[in-house]
């Protein structure tokens, strides 16, 4: 069975490796508007479920798993999305430092199995509680200069060693990087998907 990860993110690719599953990815272009009203979690879930739904449209017969992901950054129920350039990377960060705050990944797994059945959907999400250290200006700078923070949902990555952004967290690590690994594993065994533990 083909095994499809809706992401390009290197972040995922990596994170999903780590379940020993082999998989081809699909980059799927949806609007990722959020609509008037809609709840930040909801949001989330919705993108990803979307995700994996374009996905699906663009693979052609046999059986295939779709997994979509979508992380968001919540500080104080207001969403902060990737930045639309270096000012604003430093405004978003300089918010963040020395405080705490929420990441949400919420993913989908979509199994076909013919072509004209309904396709299995579980949708999920995990939540992390972060704490930013109160990095200085000068990291701050150096930070948003190396380029890092320009993709990334509240601009920044835990995992970078240079920066080290967070203090501790309360939660997932793998899903303040972009996939929860333990809800992922409890969704695949729920569809009859063995990997490694």
């Amino acid at each position: 069975m083909r095994t499809i990860l809706a992401s390009s993110s290197p972040r995922r690719r990596e994170l999903l490796a780590q379940l020993g599953l082999r998989f081809e990815i699909i980059k799927p272009d949806i609007d990722e508007s959020r609509r008037a009203g809609e709840d930040l979690v909801d949001y989330a879930e919705r993108l990803s479920r979307e995700k994996a739904e374009a996905a699906a449209q663009l693979l052609e017969g046999g059986p295939a798993l779709i997994i979509a992901a979508d992380t968001i950054v919540l500080d104080g129920g207001e969403l902060l999305g990737k930045p639309a350039d270096a000012d604003d990377a430093r405004r978003m960060l300089r918010r963040l430092r020395g405080r705490e705050h929420a990441v949400v990944t919420a993913f989908t797994l979509c199994l076909v199995d013919r072509a004209g059945d309904q396709p299995r959907v579980i949708t999920r999400h995990a939540r992390t509680l972060v704490y930013m250290r109160d990095y200085s200006d000068a990291e701050l700078g150096a930070y948003v200069n190396s380029g890092d923070p320009l993709d990334k949902a509240g601009a920044y990555a835990i995992q970078n060693e240079a920066f080290r952004p967070v203090a501790c967290i309360d939660g997932s690590y793998s899903n303040v990087v972009g996939l929860p690994l333990d809800e992922l594993r409890a969704g695949l065994r729920e569809l009859g998907i063995a990997v490694l533990s």
